[in-house]
C-alpha cells in the first residue's frame, strides 16, 4: 500500500516557476512508474509528465521542456518542477504511482495524491 502526499503549487505569475513534491508514505519500490496528471477548469485530467525506476522521463508535448520530473527513490520522493508557466498551466495536480507499468493514461495508475491546485497569472 502507497499513501502519496503532495505539496508545493499556488499562485505565480507567468513566466514564473513553482515546483511540485510528492511523498510517499510507504515504499516506492512497488511502483514502478511516477507521474504527474493535471485538471484544468472544465477539461479532463491529462497526462503531464512520468519517471520510471530507472530515471526514464516522459512528458507531454504542452509541457516538455518547461517542466522536469525527478525522483529520489531512497527518500520516496518525486518532484515537478515547472518553469515558464503559462496560463493555460492552471489546474489541480495530481501526483500518482503506478505500479507495474508506466503508462501516459490516468486509469492505468493505482495510487493518487490529493491533488494540489496551481494558478497562474497573465
Amino acid at each position: 500500500q502507497v499513501t502519496l502526499v503532495q505539496s508545493g503549487g499556488g499562485l505565480v505569475q507567468a513566466g514564473g516557476s513553482l515546483t511540485l513534491s510528492c511523498a510517499a508514505s510507504g515504499s516506492i519500490v512497488d511502483a514502478n512508474c511516477m507521474g504527474w496528471f493535471r485538471q484544468g477548469p472544465g477539461n479532463q485530467r491529462e497526462f503531464v509528465a512520468y519517471i520510471t525506476w530507472g530515471g526514464h522521463a516522459e512528458y507531454s508535448d504542452s509541457v516538455r521542456g518547461r517542466f522536469t520530473i525527478s525522483r529520489d527513490n531512497t527518500k520516496s520522493r518525486v518532484w515537478l518542477q515547472m518553469n515558464d508557466l503559462k496560463p493555460e498551466d492552471t489546474a489541480v495536480y495530481y501526483c500518482a504511482a503506478n505500479r507495474e507499468g508506466y503508462s501516459d493514461r490516468d486509469q492505468d495508475y493505482d495510487y493518487w495524491g490529493q491533488g494540489t491546485q496551481v494558478t497562474v497569472s497573465s
